[in-house]
């Protein structure tokens, strides 16, 4: 099986680069003044969805990005997916809102995949980010054409179209 990922090091940042342990804000219920809040700040993998060439050109003050999850991790929030023919659903493409990607270390075992809920965006700092791709000593990039295939499927979930009616069906 050919690779999904590429071991790359340094600061600069693309589309599909797989960040660990990210800063991330936590957005609870407000309660008292809503003009001054502090936001506590979690901690999880993401992988980034803005454009590489806005990022190149630095275009963007925000990064927008997703979390990524074992898919073993992901089957405690969800338990429903764990149930038999769940995860063949989403890596066929049919569940919408998630994306399944080989691990980086073991591509040939579907269990260790890795999974994107792109129901979650989180838009972070440009510099927090690339200090955060620095900092670590090695980290995983997609490769083409697998970049391709998970942008695309990050356009799906967002251009999906609910009619309120359609042509009846042939008979």
């Amino acid at each position: 099986m050919e690779p999904f990922w590429e071991a790359i090091t340094g600061a600069d940042l693309r589309q599909g680069d797989y960040l660990l342990n990210c800063p991330i804000p936590l957005l609870l219920e407000q309660s008292g003044d809503a003009q001054v809040q502090t936001l506590p700040l979690g901690e999880g993998d993401l992988i980034i969805v803005t454009q590489s060439c806005d990022l190149e050109n630095r275009k963007v003050r925000l990064v927008a990005a997703c979390p990524i999850y074992p898919i073993v991790q992901y089957e405690t929030i969800n338990p429903a997916l764990a149930q038999k023919g769940r995860w063949e659903e989403v890596r066929k493409g049919r569940v919408e809102m998630l994306h399944l990607l080989a691990s980086p270390t073991q591509p040939d075992n579907n269990r260790a995949a890795l999974v994107v809920d792109f129901r979650e965006i989180y838009s972070l700092p440009f510099e927090l980010l690339t200090r955060q791709a620095e900092a670590a000593e090695k980290r995983w990039r997609l490769k083409s054409p697998y970049l391709e295939h998970f942008s695309q499927a990050f356009a799906r979930f967002f251009m999906r179209v609910g009619l309120p009616s359609s042509i009846p069906p042939f008979k």
